[in-house]
């Protein structure tokens, strides 16, 4: 039988065994070099990826100032106020998001391959493809929308033309038969 002594024990031991091992992974993550992270903050910076984030802080500030305004409509403008003040305080963890990203980056590619992202994203080759590849790709979708279409309608064509060519074929004397 486990005492209640064991069981503080045991506790102590499983508390023990987990820090351990979260200082292991955070450590993990310490281990990237500088110049990594460095080359990894490069080309996050050369690809925008985290630029659509940057909407998030204002648009949470909106829908609160929203509800609070809904619930409390003669304190309007303090908690405009407010809730500005208090978002700007937040807007400095924004740089917490860009070591997260940089951190994801470095782990998925190396130094070498993310100098090679930034040198290409940061050409004007690599901008314009930053800038034109989301329209160019929509565009294919639809000449590749168009494309099934075809597709689809021409081989329902062709297989039913296939498909009554060999049912007369097998019966032609059905076929010569007077309709009714």
């Amino acid at each position: 039988m486990i005492s209640f002594t064991g069981m503080g024990r045991l506790a102590s031991i499983a508390v023990i065994a987990g820090s351990v091992m979260l200082g292991a992974v955070s450590a993990k993550a310490q281990d990237v070099p500088a110049e990594h992270l460095q080359a990894a903050r490069d080309a996050i910076s050369a690809l925008g990826v985290t630029n659509r984030f940057d909407a998030i802080l204002p648009n949470i500030m909106d829908r609160l100032t929203a509800q609070l305004i809904q619930a409390y409509p003669n304190l309007q403008d303090i908690i405009s106020v407010k809730v500005e003040e208090e978002a700007l305080k937040l807007a400095a963890r924004r740089a917490d998001l860009e070591r997260e990203a940089a951190l994801v980056y470095a782990k998925a590619f190396t130094a070498d391959e993310l100098n090679q992202i930034t040198a290409f994203y940061g050409s004007e080759t690599g901008k314009k493809l930053l800038k034109d590849g989301p329209i160019a790709t929509r565009e294919l979708l639809k000449a590749a929308d168009i494309w099934t279409a075809g597709i689809a309608r021409d081989l329902e064509q062709q297989a039913n033309a296939a498909l009554l060519a060999q049912v007369q074929a097998e019966q032609p004397a059905a076929a010569e038969a007077p309709q009714p």
